[in-house]
C-alpha cells in the first residue's frame, strides 16, 4: 500500500485540532504533561482525497451494546460514563497489571493514524484515528513464551448499555488475535479520532483497531486483555460459527456465506455512487501478508 505524506491526505483543519485533542485527553489526567504527547505522522490510506466525515464516522456504527441499528450507538451512548475506567492485562504474563485509561494515555504517546475500516457487511470508511501500537502496551507485562493468542474483553454494563439487556450476542463482547498479529505495529489502541477524544459510540475510552481485518475484529471499550495459550472463541464465532471465523482477514476472493466481499460501498458517497473493489488485507498487504505465509487464504471465513 502506498503511504502518503500527512499534508497529502489530511485536511488542514485537522492539524489545527491537534492541540485541542491533547487538551481534551489531558483533562483530569493530573500530572500528564501536554507537551509529552507528540503526534507522529503514521498515515496510511487507500484514498488520499477523501476522509470520511466526522458526522458519518460518529453516526453510522455497529455497536450492538447500544442497539442493532446504525444510528442506535450515537442515540443511546451519549450518557455513557467512561470515568473511572481501567484495563487489566493478565494471563500468560509475568507481570499482570491494571492501568487506568488516564495512565495508559499518559504512558503511551498518541499519534495520528489514517486507516481504512472495512466492515464485513460490505462498506468502508477512511478514519483519522488517534492512538498507539498495542505492542507498546503489551510490553509492560513481560509475555511468557506459552502465550500464543490475545483475547480482548469489552465492558459489560447493561444498566448503561441497553443492547446488553438482550441476548443478541453472548456478552461481554470478546475478540482475539494471534500473538504476532497483536504485536504488529499497525495494530492500534485507539484513543481518539479526527483530533478529538474518542466518542462513546466509537468505543470510548479505549478500543482496538486492526486495519487489515473486518471491523468486528476490533473490540470497543476494552476492560481486559488476556494472553492465552489456546485460540479464543470470539463473540461472533460463538454466535454464528459458520459465518465468522477467528482470522477474518479482509479478502475479496472469499465471500461471506450470504454475500460477496469483492466490492464495498464507501460511506459518505451518494447512494448512486459505484462500489469500489475491495483489496486483499484491506490494502495493507505490504505490511501484513508475511504473517500468513503458507496459509491457504482461499479457505472459508471460518478459517481465515
Amino acid at each position: 500500500m502506498k503511504k502518503y505524506k500527512h499534508s497529502e491526505i489530511t485536511p488542514e483543519q485537522i492539524y489545527n485540532k491537534r492541540r485541542k485533542f491533547i487538551k481534551s485527553i489531558g483533562l483530569g489526567v493530573g500530572s500528564l504533561s501536554l507537551s509529552s504527547i507528540p503526534f507522529l505522522n503514521n498515515a496510511y490510506s487507500q484514498n488520499k482525497n477523501e476522509l470520511t466525515s466526522y458526522k458519518d464516522i460518529t453516526t453510522y456504527n455497529n455497536y450492538y451494546e447500544f442497539g442493532t441499528g446504525k444510528g442506535d450507538p450515537f442515540k443511546n451512548s451519549q450518557e455513557f460514563v467512561t470515568k473511572p475506567w481501567s484495563v487489566t492485562i493478565e494471563g500468560e504474563v509475568d507481570n499482570p497489571i491494571t492501568l487506568s485509561a488516564e495512565e495508559i494515555i499518559s504512558l503511551f504517546p498518541s499519534e495520528e493514524r489514517i486507516y481504512k475500516l472495512r466492515c464485513v457487511e460490505g462498506w468502508s470508511m477512511v478514519i483519522p484515528w488517534m492512538g498507539f501500537s498495542l505492542s507498546k502496551l503489551l510490553s509492560k507485562v513481560s509475555i511468557k513464551n506459552t502465550a500464543k493468542f490475545v483475547e480482548f474483553e469489552s465492558v459489560y454494563d447493561p444498566e448503561q448499555m441497553k443492547g446488553q439487556r438482550y441476548p443478541v450476542l453472548n456478552w461481554p463482547y470478546r475478540e482475539g488475535l494471534r500473538i504476532d498479529e497483536a504485536m504488529h505495529p499497525i495494530t492500534t489502541v485507539v484513543t481518539g479520532l479526527y483530533g478529538k477524544a474518542l466518542p462513546n459510540q466509537n468505543g470510548a475510552p479505549l478500543r482496538i483497531f486492526v486495519p487489515w481485518k473486518y471491523g468486528f475484529k476490533s473490540a470497543k471499550a476494552i476492560v481486559k486483555i488476556k494472553l492465552v495459550e489456546n485460540i479464543p472463541t470470539s463473540s461472533w464465532m460463538r454466535s454464528s460459527p459458520r459465518e465468522y471465523g477467528f482470522y477474518s482477514n479482509v479478502n475479496p476472493n472469499v465471500s461471506h456465506p450470504r454475500w460477496s466481499q469483492a466490492t464495498e460501498r464507501v460511506i459518505g458517497e451518494g447512494i448512486l455512487s459505484p462500489r469500489i473493489e475491495t483489496e486483499m488485507f484491506n490494502g495493507y498487504g505490504d505490511e501484513v501478508a508475511n504473517l500468513y505465509s503458507g496459509m491457504d487464504l482461499k479457505l472459508s471465513l471460518i478459517h481465515i
